[in-house]
């Protein structure tokens, strides 16, 4: 009886150590990712229901999503930048887009998939993300690349020379 006894307590103990632990590292992740709850906002057009927030960053720079910057990492390819309203904020696995920033490492982002599949305007740290400046095109994916040559030569015919 007395080893049946001591066998419960030992599992009852070990199972409550188990389940704090847990609990407590989901919380520490959770509150270092996100500042604020923000807006829930419309799931971005044209992007899949399930790992899309490079496709949701694509179609809020470029306007339409661009296959090859559904993954994050290729978001990586811009050119660094300092953190501003326009910039994209990537690490690896996600990417997010700036809409303005204030001064203390913190930023109000465009993100997609931000949890939950949902898509937010949130506060959060930029601390562990690349900046990266998606209109300075050193990396041009192939869609984008036809959109930018269309819209120089109209700025072109539009505005000629002086």
């Amino acid at each position: 009886m007395r080893v049946v006894f001591t066998c419960l307590m030992l599992l009852a103990f070990c199972s409550a150590a188990e389940a704090r632990g847990r609990h407590h590292h989901y919380k520490h992740h959770h509150l270092m990712r996100i500042a604020d709850d923000g807006t829930i906002v419309s799931h971005p057009s044209g992007c899949p229901h399930v790992a899309f927030c490079g496709c949701g960053v694509s179609v809020k720079v470029f306007g339409h999503p661009v296959r090859e910057l559904y993954l994050a990492s290729n978001w990586f390819r811009f050119p660094r930048s300092a953190p501003g309203a326009g910039m994209v904020a990537v690490r690896n696995h996600h990417v997010m887009y700036i809409e303005s920033v204030d001064g203390n490492g913190n930023a109000t982002v465009y993100d997609p998939n931000s949890g939950g599949h949902q898509t937010r305007i949130h506060l959060v740290s930029l601390q562990g993300y690349r900046i990266v400046d998606p209109s300075r095109a050193a990396f041009v994916p192939s869609r984008v690349h036809t959109t930018l040559a269309a819209d120089r030569l109209s700025t072109q015919r539009d505005f000629p020379p002086s």
